[in-house]
């Protein structure tokens, strides 16, 4: 039986580091890029870095764990599963350190997750990637790596361009194009999103 191919980007490395403030300064010091650095809704603390040139970065953090970008966490999930993975549920974070089980409610970018194991214990991390972080993505990049990472994105621009016509009266936007353009430039470099 042939399989889907479900894009799964290894995109974050976490690893586990004693001191984050002196972590993150020696990382900085051998000029890789600062993501983010910021305190999570749980009390814990989120720093990543990314190597000059990398598609993908660390964390600096307790547990060693690989995270597996995904542009749709069901149909990777189904994909693993459907392959004899045993995935857990998604999930999304709560307001304290405990797991919700489904998606994020408002299916933000970086909030919905799935998780396994493989036979030497090693922890796998799926995490639902739709729209980059400003400064993750240099500004203007629009490199899709496969055809269904631009049609994930070309049916999230027409979703976004059927509620600007709404908006617009109803009336058919003759210059849909440079809309669907301008909506995939910036979910991709992490800008604000036309409305």
């Amino acid at each position: 039986m042939r399989h889907a191919q479900a894009d799964l980007k290894l995109e974050v490395a976490v690893i586990p580091v004693s001191d984050v403030d002196r972590s993150k300064r020696f990382y900085e010091s051998l000029g890789w890029r600062l993501d983010a650095d910021f305190v999570r809704g749980d009390g814990s603390r989120a720093v990543q870095l990314t190597p000059p040139g990398s598609p993908c970065s660390i964390h600096l953090g307790v547990q060693p764990n690989l995270f597996l970008v995904v542009p749709d966490i069901d149909a990777a999930r189904a994909e693993l599963v459907e392959r004899g993975v045993n995935v857990s549920e998604v999930f999304h974070p709560g307001d304290g350190p405990d797991k919700v089980k489904g998606p994020d409610p408002q299916r933000r970018s970086y909030a919905s997750y799935a998780s396994f194991t493989d036979p030497d214990n090693n922890s796998w991390l799926l995490q639902e990637v739709t729209t980059r972080l400003p400064g993750r993505v240099d500004p203007g990049s629009t490199a899709f790596k496969s055809s269904s990472e631009l049609a994930s994105a070309l049916r999230r621009a027409a979703a976004a361009h059927g509620e600007h016509e709404k908006r617009a009266g109803g009336q058919h936007d003759e210059n849909w194009p440079d809309w669907y353009a301008e909506y995939i430039v910036r979910e991709h470099s992490g800008e604000e999103l036309p409305s």
